[in-house]
């Protein structure tokens, strides 16, 4: 357990980066949206500060999953990062929305100037930071498990993707189109909303106790492998925080001793910690046939 809850630990590192780099960037594409008058990077801007309080959700949720167990919470805290990741995209969801009517409203009006290229070179430099941070976030999550943080990091990728777009936009403006600015304003907006809906998707599905069937697979096989299991009458699982939750029926020789059947249940969990990183595996045992 203990290893569970510094994992949570690393996890809060991960979204502590992301805040510190979207301060940064935000402040430098605000500035320079409005002096280089690009709608793009403006969209850009905007949206990184929102990026600010998802990634605040995020940490606070990892903060609260940390708990320990108590009188209202035998399992823990750990869906709360969870909670946090769903949080998060309503806040995208809402961010994407406001970015998409002010562009169409920018477009519509008409009469913008062209932006300065020198906007190009700010979103450029501002998408390699936050692939940066992105590939950090990624990796980290992996390593832990942990849904929010990969929510974080899909954020990232989809910031270092719409300041892409936002380049590209600025510099189809030099060429007498400076209503590409405000499209890709449009497509920044998109971008985000498409990001939302991942992660919305995502958390909803873990907070509904889905579990992906193939994964499901690989656990019933390691199961039935074990010594002295002859069969598996029911199996669920459910990702719970950043560690899946087993229960599993399994059938042994009726002949066997109390002691006998705990050890079975004993190498089931063993064999689910050391080849699934799975802590938590309740083993209910009954005679075949």
């Amino acid at each position: 357990m203990a290893d569970i809850y510094e994992d949570i630990r690393k996890g809060e590192r991960g979204a502590m980066v992301s805040i510190a780099a979207y301060l940064v960037l935000s402040g430098f594409k605000l500035v320079s949206g409005y002096l280089f008058h690009s709608s793009a990077l403006l969209a850009d801007g905007f949206n990184n500060l929102t990026d600010i309080v998802a990634s605040l959700a995020v940490l606070i949720g990892l903060r609260i999953s940390r708990k320990p167990p108590d009188a209202a919470h035998k399992y823990g805290h750990f869906r709360a990062e969870t909670v946090a990741a769903l949080l998060a995209s309503f806040i995208m969801a809402m961010v994407g929305i406001e970015v998409v009517v002010e562009a169409v409203r920018s477009w519509i009006a008409g009469g913008k100037k062209v932006p300065d290229l020198r906007s190009a070179a700010v979103a450029v430099i501002c998408a390699a930071a936050m692939f940066g941070v992105y590939v950090y976030n990624r990796r980290l999550a992996k390593a832990i498990n942990s849904g929010a943080l990969m929510a974080a990091a899909k954020d990232n990728f989809s910031d270092a993707m719409v300041s892409i777009g936002a380049a590209v936009g600025i510099v189809g403006a030099q060429f007498g189109l400076p209503w590409v600015d405000s499209a890709a304003a449009v497509l920044v907006g998109f971008l985000i909303l498409k990001t939302a809906w991942d992660i919305f998707r995502d958390s909803t599905y873990r907070l509904t106790d889905g579990f992906d069937e193939d994964k499901l697979m690989d656990l019933r096989s390691t199961i039935a492998r074990t010594p002295g299991v002859l069969g598996i009458k029911d199996l669920k699982a459910r990702v719970h925080g950043n560690h899946v939750l087993v229960d599993v029926v399994v059938e042994v020789e009726a002949s066997i001793s109390v002691a006998e059947g705990h050890d079975i249940s004993d190498s089931i969990e063993d064999r689910m910690t050391r080849l699934h990183n799975i802590m938590n595996v309740q083993v209910h045992v009954e005679p075949k046939g």
